[in-house]
């Protein structure tokens, strides 16, 4: 990390050219690399005991210690809004309300997480792109789809309760039936595919919409 920020996020340096990259914008904004992007490769943001479920041999970093707390625990508590303060304030939801941000289809979307516990399946289009939000609220384990497969645009659904990873959508169109944690296919003639993840940012509100004014918001 160089120690610099931008509105609040990380700013990084490669060792090799010294240029920064924001981590937000997953670009160069100085240095030799100036405005040169990285590729962005969705990850799983959950909890330890629903990754060990999925990847049950996962290899993790120890630093010896074990895990005790979260050094950040007062700052999440406090109204404090990054260290320098937001840029663009939002009246729409509480600065530090967690919301899933998605950019697709020229069209920016912020889905809250307490939007999303009352409505964990939402089948929603930002312009062209047709993308599934689905939030499993025991873990806080958010992921967005790409709604568009093998020629058609599926309208998904749950199947039964929630059941943490072992959760099952299904869709309208074909009737296969889909593991809501990884998006394969389990049945059907898809059996055996996976819907494409589209990029997703969780974040606070307030950072949100600092590096995204006018968002769209979903409101249940």
């Amino acid at each position: 990390v160089s120690g610099k920020l931008i509105m609040n996020v990380l700013v990084m340096y490669d060792h090799q050219t010294r240029s920064l990259w924001s981590q937000f914008l997953s670009r160069a904004v100085e240095g030799e690399l100036k405005g040169a992007e990285l590729d962005v490769i969705p990850l799983t943001q959950t909890d330890w005991g629903s990754w060990r479920a999925l990847h049950p041999d996962t290899r993790f970093l120890s630093t010896g210690g074990g895990y005790r707390s979260d050094n950040y625990d007062s700052y999440y508590a406090s109204g404090r809004r990054g260290v320098i303060g937001e840029a663009n304030a939002d009246d729409r939801l509480g600065a530090k309300e967690l919301v899933v941000g998605v950019s697709a289809g020229g069209v920016r979307k912020a889905y809250p997480l307490a939007a999303l516990r009352e409505n964990p399946v939402v089948n929603d289009a930002l312009g062209d792109r047709p993308i599934l939000v689905y939030l499993d609220a025991p873990s806080g384990t958010a992921l967005v789809y790409d709604r568009s497969f093998a020629g058609e645009t599926l309208t998904f659904r749950l199947e039964g309760e929630p059941n943490g990873v072992q959760t099952v959508l299904s869709d309208e169109e074909t009737g296969a039936r889909w593991l809501a944690f990884s998006g394969l296919a389990i049945d059907g003639e898809s059996a055996g595919e996976t819907l494409e993840r589209a990029p997703s940012h969780l974040s606070f509100w307030f950072a949100w919409t600092d590096w995204n004014p006018g968002t769209e918001l979903f409101e249940g």
